[in-house]
This record gives structure tokens, C-alpha cells and sequence, in this order.
């Protein structure tokens, strides 16, 4: 009907859409080094699975190898504490993700609340005109018409 007014908050809705973008790009980002980082993990502590000293070897080569199983065995819990650090951090990646999310929902909502009131507006203005139209026909007073036969 008339001129619709513009929902003012539509560079903030903008924006916050694209930081829900950049936050679900980073929450991606966040889980695919977690996972690696589980895998890395994972690598190295399978590898020492069956890691033994040898058998039959003198008291420095035992030593030695005693010495190495024990570095690759920090270096493994070292990389599984990554895997859990990177975990954690993915997930409050994913949070700060979600609170995008919802920020974007709820200025969506708004826009949408805005389009209804501009439509119920419209609407309530098409029903006065009608109204208008049909109570200025009602209030005129009738003429009749003279019979042209007299």
C-alpha cells in the first residue's frame, strides 16, 4: 500500500551474519586440528605398543633403549595433552560459534517481527480505504431519478 519502511537493524544483521560466518569458519578450522591432533596422538601411542627392550643386550644398550622408550613415551602423553588441549579449545570455538548463531537469530527474529507489522499495517490500511469507500457511498444521500416518460 504505502511506502514500506525499512528494517533499520539490516547492516547489524549483515554484520552479525558475517561474523557467524567467520565463527563457523574457525569452529571448522578448531575441529580439524583437534582431530589431527587426536590422530598424532593416537600414532605415537600405538607405536609404542609394542616397543620392548631387547632381549639379550648388554646392561648400555639396555639402558639406552630404556632411555628412548621412556622419551617416546613423554613425547606420546606430551601429543595426547595437545590432542586434549586442542579438543577443549575446539569446543569453545564451537561455543563462540553458537553464540554467533543465536546473536543472528534473534536480529532475524526481529526483522521478521518488522515485515509482519509492516504487512498487518498494510493490510490494516487496504481494509480503512475499503471501509472508506463503502461508508462515503453509504453517507451520500440518494437521488432519484425522474421518470424521462412525464
Amino acid at each position: 500500500m504505502g511506502k514500506r519502511a525499512a528494517f533499520r537493524l539490516q547492516p547489524v544483521l549483515e554484520l552479525r551474519r558475517t561474523q557467524e560466518r567467520a565463527a563457523a569458519q574457525a569452529a571448522a578450522q578448531a575441529a580439524n586440528a583437534a582431530t589431527a591432533a587426536d590422530h598424532a596422538a593416537t600414532e605415537r601411542e600405538s607405536a609404542l605398543v609394542g616397543a620392548r627392550p631387547p632381549a639379550s643386550a648388554t646392561s648400555g644398550v639396555f639402558v639406552a633403549s630404556m632411555a628412548l622408550l621412556r622419551v617416546a613415551a613423554e613425547d606420546a602423553a606430551a601429543q595426547r595433552s595437545l590432542a586434549t588441549a586442542s579438543a577443549e579449545q575446539a569446543e569453545l570455538v564451537r561455543a563462540q560459534w553458537t553464540a554467533a548463531a543465536q546473536r543472528t537469530k534473534a536480529l532475524e527474529r526481529l526483522r521478521d517481527r518488522h515485515a509482519e507489522a509492516i504487512r498487518l499495517a498494510d493490510q490494516a490500511a487496504e481494509e480503512r480505504a475499503v471501509d472508506d469507500l463503502v461508508t462515503g457511498r453509504a453517507g451520500r444521500p440518494r437521488t432519484e431519478e425522474a421518470p424521462w416518460t412525464e
